[in-house]
This record gives structure tokens, sequence and C-alpha cells, in this order.
């Protein structure tokens, strides 16, 4: 039996069992494409009847957090161009359901897959074509039977499936291909001949279907649980916090339990450490109020779970360190401004991204947008 042949049989009967539940099966070769209502990131809603005079559609299921999505997603653009006025109509499509997403699966991209952030991420990569929502009902993610992002599937003009699988053989690089798998079939379904290869693989992220809200929820209460500590902070170790010795980009807050925007900010500062425990960051966070109010200090921080992941405690340990989360006590906080930003003007909150070595690469005076934030991070993490 041929490689496609067996890969064909695979495509039109597999369903996966995962955690309890049914993965849905690929949609067979031939098979008819699904019709659709889906709302757009433009504001409209589509459905297939809106892409009946196109010689092809072609039908890329992928998100914003996925690496190899992000990694795709320029390319996408660039296939969309040239294929367009070959009367090949293209639209992406977001399957993933956010609330089935734990925060470490999102250390790839500053957005989550919500519908609110795929505009957004959208724009950041120029795409001109259509990129529709499914992540309240998954019901054509389903019929279709998207595992992964990206996911591709290709219908011809009598929107029979000629192909699925994997766009090219880039995987989690940005750059330029030496195979495309998808061009490839673009190119069989135009000239009206066989596609050689119909199925392959589609590498990437699962699917974020709706029963994974159970993982996240069993994910949010173990984080809850995790000890939440602070430490006293003097000079001697706000030098070491700069200097920072250990191989981790480090965001460092200035807050206190009396600054609105510290507080405000502060959830989303803690997601975002959950968000990249997998990868080289840590995020410390050093209050400001006075010592005495230690015990207001540690009432808000255990509220919040800012917690210490474990992937952490092994590199603070190799400095010496107990924690990520500090109250300084030593006086005036002028020693403690000067050892970490010396261009600090003391304003609440103020943020630093330390490089290993202890090179600042940004900071921020303000209430921060979270976005930004994570978007520096990953700067200072390539």
């Amino acid at each position: 039996m041929r490689k496609s042949q067996l890969l064909l049989g695979l495509a039109a009967v597999l369903v996966l069992p995962l955690f309890g539940q049914e993965v849905p099966k690929v949609l067979a070769i031939g098979a008819s494409a699904p019709d659709f209502s889906l709302p757009g990131t433009d504001g409209k809603t589509y459905s297939l009847a809106d892409f009946k005079d196109a010689k092809a559609l072609c039908v890329i299921f992928t998100c914003n957090h996925c690496p190899d999505s992000v990694a795709a997603a320029a390319r996408t653009e660039t296939i969309y161009q040239d294929y367009k006025g070959k009367g090949v109509a293209l639209i992406a499509i977001n399957g993933n359901n956010p609330a089935s997403l734990t925060p470490d699966e999102l250390g790839y991209s500053p957005f989550g897959d919500s519908q609110e952030e795929m505009a957004p991420f959208a724009k950041d990569y120029g795409w001109t074509f259509p990129y529709l929502y499914d992540g309240e009902t998954q019901a054509f993610t389903t019929a279709c039977g998207a595992q992964s992002t990206p996911h591709v599937f290709l219908f011809d003009a009598e929107r029979k499936l000629r192909y699925t699988g994997r766009m090219d053989d880039g995987g989690r690089n940005a750059g330029a291909v030496d195979k495309s798998h998808l061009r490839d079939a673009l190119d069989a379904v135009l000239a009206g001949t066989e596609v050689k290869e119909a199925v392959t693989r589609s590498f990437g992220c699962s699917t974020k279907w709706l029963f994974k809200k159970n993982n996240v929820a069993a994910d949010q209460a173990a984080w809850e649980k995790r000890p939440v500590t602070v430490a006293d902070l003097d000079e001697e170790h706000s030098k070491k916090l700069r200097a920072n010795a250990s191989k981790n980009v480090r965001l460092i807050n200035f807050w206190s339990t009396t600054c609105g925007p510290c507080v405000k900010e502060f959830p989303d500062l803690v997601d975002t450490y959950r968000r990249f425990q997998n990868r080289p960051m840590e995020f410390v966070s050093i209050s400001l109020d006075p010592a005495n109010l230690r015990p207001a200090v540690a009432k808000f921080l255990e509220s919040r779970h800012a917690a210490l992941p474990s992937s952490t405690a092994e590199s603070i340990k190799d400095e010496g360190r107990e924690t990520n989360n500090y109250h300084w006590t030593g006086g005036n906080p002028d020693a403690m401004a000067q050892a970490i930003d010396p261009e600090w003007s003391g304003a609440l909150p103020h943020t630093v991204l330390v490089a290993p070595g202890g090179k600042i690469l940004w900071r921020h005076t303000g209430e921060l947008d979270i976005v930004e934030v994570r978007r520096q991070i990953l700067k200072g993490l390539e």
C-alpha cells in the first residue's frame, strides 16, 4: 500500500480518544465542504456561499498562540497574495476555545486565542484575507476534524476536498521553506490534475476542544494551592536582582497596595509569568509599602496567587534566593532605585525587563499594556 493511500485511510476513519473524549475524525478526501456561518475580524459574517465563485477554497485552521501558527502567519499571507489572482479564496479559522488553554501553553505569542485578540494578531502579520472565529461552538472545526494548528483543507471548484494536512515543512521556522505541500496541492487543483500527496500529517499544537476546559480548571486549582512567600529587600539584594546572574529574562515590577494602577495590572503580570513559566523568564515583584504594612502586602500577594512556578525554583536557589516577591524594608528607597534602575523617577507602577547579566532591555512607568509587555519578553527571549 502506498504511503499516501495509508494516510488517506487514516484521514477517513481516524478518531482519537483524549481525556475520555473523542477528537472528531478528519474529513475524508472527496467529501463535500461543510457549510458554516462564522464571524470575521472585519465585523462581517461569512458562509460557504460567499466564496461560490472561487476556483478553489483553501481553509486553514490556525490560532493566535501556537508557535507553529505564528511561524506560518507571514507565509499564509504570501500564499494568499500569490494565488488570489488565480481564482483561489483563502480563509483562516480560529477553532480553538480560549477557555481550554492552560497559561503555560501561551508562552510563544503576546496573544491568546480569544475572538477579541484575533484582529490585532491578523494586523501584526498584515492579513488581508478573512479570519473567522469558531471557538464558541466549534461546529465547523468539528465537521472538518481539524486536528492541530495550522491544519489545511483545500477544496476544488465543486467544493470537494482534494488536500488536507500541513501547509509546508517550515515547522517553527518563520522564514522561507523548501517544500510547500499547500502550493503543490493548489497548483494541481488549478491545473485539474491529481494531488500527488492528498493527505499529510498536520503537525502543530492540538486543537483546544471545549472538553479540555476541565484541564484548565485543574491547572488553576493546582496553582492556587502553591505557596506564596515574600521576603525583605535591602540594597545588597537589590544589586543582585539587577545583576541577574540567572539565565532568565527578569521582569521586575515596583508596586504598592495603595497604588490603583498597580493593583489593577498585577493579575495580568502573574498571568504573564504563568504563560512564560516553561521558558527562561521570571517575574519579580517589589512592594514599596511601608515596612509595617507587611501583613497587607502578604495578603495582597496571596489573594493574587503570586506564587513561584516550580520551573523557576532551581534557578533562584542557585542565586541564594527563596522567593520572587520582595518588600523594600531598607529605609529610603533611593538606594534600591539606584541599584536597579537609576532612570526611574520613583513614580508607581514602574516595570523593567532585565537580561541575564544585568542589561535593561525595556522600562515603563505607569499602567502597563500587557500585550506590549509580552512582546518585549518575546524580544528578550530571541
